[in-house]
Formats: structure tokens, C-alpha cells, sequence
């Protein structure tokens, strides 16, 4: 049952300055939470990370999307992968470094990072349900080649609450889209994670410095608490 959440303005304690969201207007963006990042055999693991970094967000994003779902936000999953024919992979994407395995191998879970594959579908915790978004992107950034910026249009979206992995590449380069789009971004700390927990810290500071240059850095129960006493006080 949805609540009256949307009808709302929040504040949510943020860094570098709260920030006011009218949440008809703000989207939930829960990036890159697939098998092939998360999990033992992936792609993740294929370069040699410890996927388990990973793990320390699912469970705020989960609060995050209950929530979310609840208030009747519009909700947008993106997955990170190329066609079969891999006709939308640049090579010089295919074959940097030196992983285990390549981009379109066969792993453990299906082809590396290919749409259809199991490992390219998101994680079971975090399964959209009907009425979701899920976004197909063939880059680092939610933006380029898909069709987010024109769900945002649809549905009046100007402020975007993001979270997934990781902190410093999927995330960092959908934010900075976002920016230059004219979207307000409040990034998850909590609900963001990279296999370096180093540039993790950094992917935030950058975010925040200088006045917020890209956006809002915020925990899950920051906002959690904004769209709560929203909620009582509808």
C-alpha cells in the first residue's frame, strides 16, 4: 500500500548541507547490483577482486527499496553488459588487462557480463518487481546509450537518490551525467561499495568537495529518517 510519501518535502542530513527533496520528484537509481559483480565467478572476481567488498551495501540499498516501494517512488535498476554478439563492446574494453576471463568467455555463470546470461541478472535481494525500471547500459554511466534520461523526463524527475556498485567507476560516472544533466544527485554512502575500500572514501570525496561540485553524500539512515518523520507528519 502506498503512503502519502509522495505528496512531500523532505531534508535529508547530508554532506556538504542538508539538502530538500519534493519526493514526487526523486527517484531511487540502484546501480550495478548483478550476480557477475557480486558474486564468486563473475566478472568482478575475473580481475582478480575480492567480491566480497561488495557485500556492505546490499543491505542498506534493501532498506532503501522497501521504502521506496512503499512510498510509490519511481525505482530504476541498471545493469551493466553487451549484446551476445558483443556488437556494442568496444574492444579496447574487451581486451584491457589481463582477467581470468573475458568479456563474453564462458564462466560459471553463463557468458561474462552478457545480457540474458544469469550472471548479468541482479542480485535475488534486490530483485525488481513489477512496474520497475531496469535499464540496460553498455558503459560505466547510466546515461549513455540507454534510455534513462528519457524515463527521467516522463516522469518529472529532478532529484535522484543513488546507490550500487562501484563507488568510483558505475557510480562516480552515472553522478557526473547526472550533474551535467541538471539533476540533483544524493549519493548512498552505505549503499555504495567498491572492491578498494580506499576508493570507496574517494569516490565520496570527490562527490562532496567543493560545495557539493557533483553532488550529496548521505547514509541510508539519513534519508530513511527524512522520508519516516515526512511519512508521520502527511
Amino acid at each position: 500500500m502506498t503512503s502519502s510519501l509522495l505528496a512531500t518535502t523532505g531534508t535529508v542530513m547530508a554532506e556538504p548541507e542538508p539538502i530538500s527533496l519534493d519526493w514526487s520528484k526523486t527517484a531511487l537509481l540502484i546501480i550495478d547490483m548483478q550476480r557477475d559483480f557480486m558474486e564468486p565467478g563473475g566478472f568482478g572476481e575475473t580481475l582478480g577482486n575480492d567480491v566480497s567488498q561488495l557485500a556492505r551495501a546490499v543491505q542498506p540499498i534493501a532498506n532503501l527499496l522497501t521504502a521506496a516501494r512503499n512510498a510509490g517512488m519511481l525505482v530504476i535498476h541498471t545493469r551493466e553488459g553487451h549484446k551476445p554478439d558483443l556488437s556494442d563492446a568496444p574492444p579496447a574494453k574487451v581486451e584491457r588487462g589481463a582477467p581470468s576471463l573475458r568479456i563474453g568467455d564462458p564462466g560459471p555463470m553463463g557468458r561474462i557480463l552478457i545480457r540474458g546470461e544469469p550472471g548479468h541478472d541482479i542480485i535475488p535481494e534486490l530483485y525488481p518487481v513489477a512496474g520497475e525500471v531496469v535499464i540496460d547500459k553498455p558503459g560505466k554511466g547510466a546515461f549513455y546509450a540507454t534510455e534513462l534520461g528519457d524515463v527521467l523526463k516522463q516522469h518529472a524527475i529532478a532529484n535522484l537518490l543513488v546507490c550500487g556498485v562501484t563507488t568510483e567507476v558505475c557510480v562516480n560516472t552515472t553522478v557526473r551525467e547526472a550533474n551535467d544533466r541538471g539533476y540533483r544527485c544524493v549519493v548512498i554512502s552505505d549503499g555504495c561499495a567498491s572492491y578498494f575500500p580506499e576508493f570507496h572514501e574517494m569516490g565520496l570525496r570527490m562527490i562532496k568537495a567543493q560545495g557539493g561540485i557533483f553532488g550529496w553524500v548521505a547514509d541510508s539512515t539519513a534519508v530513511l529518517a527524512a522520508m519516516s518523520l515526512e511519512t508521520l507528519n502527511a
